[in-house]
């Protein structure tokens, strides 16, 4: 009888330290969100819950069309954006098109068929220079857009963010669960 206690506390006690273990990792490597806005239709919809790893940045760089989550300086507010351009790009939309560095980048989660719903530029035209003042993307920022183009508050209005102040990289937009996903590109 004493053994079947014993063996019952050691796997409590194993269930409880494994626990632990999975909340701290979890909560040092990970966060959750939820998207509220439609900055960011149809790839992330408001009320998505959102995974997002939040030491992905302090092994690598962003990378162009990354989603990430940012918090702005002296705000509460967290974003859910796209990265457009990374240290030393120099950007420019026309008709609809981007531009990096003089070349055509195309962007494959933007699909043909919404551009046409608009009849005009999904994304205005513009380059890096009329909005910021900038030839190129700063060292140590990213210039970020929503997906939803004509609804989106991003580097467009508030211009660069700096890599420092990405929470993290969305891995896995977990809810609703048949729209369960980890590429966004």
């Amino acid at each position: 009888m004493k053994e079947k206690i014993t063996k019952r506390k050691s796997a409590m006690k194993w269930l409880v330290v494994t626990f632990l273990l999975v909340l701290m990792i979890r909560a040092l490597f990970f966060s959750n969100y939820i998207v509220e806005g439609h900055s960011m239709n149809p790839t992330l919809e408001q009320g998505n819950f959102l995974m997002v790893n939040k030491m992905v940045y302090s092994f690598t760089k962003p990378e162009r069309f990354d989603v990430v989550v940012f918090q702005q300086e002296d705000e509460d507010i967290h974003y859910v954006k796209r990265v457009i351009g990374l240290p030393g790009d120099q950007i420019e939309y026309k008709q609809d098109m981007l531009y990096v560095n003089g070349e055509q980048v195309t962007e494959p989660f933007i699909s043909p068929e919404r551009l046409k719903i608009f009849g005009g530029n999904f994304t205005g035209d513009f380059s890096l220079e009329e909005l910021t003042g900038e030839e190129a993307v700063p060292k140590g920022h990213v210039f970020v857009i929503g997906d939803n183009r004509l609804n989106s508050l991003d580097s467009r209005h508030f211009g660069f963010i700096e890599i420092e102040d990405i929470v993290g990289k969305v891995h896995v937009r977990y809810w609703p669960f048949d729209e369960f996903n980890t590429t966004f590109k």
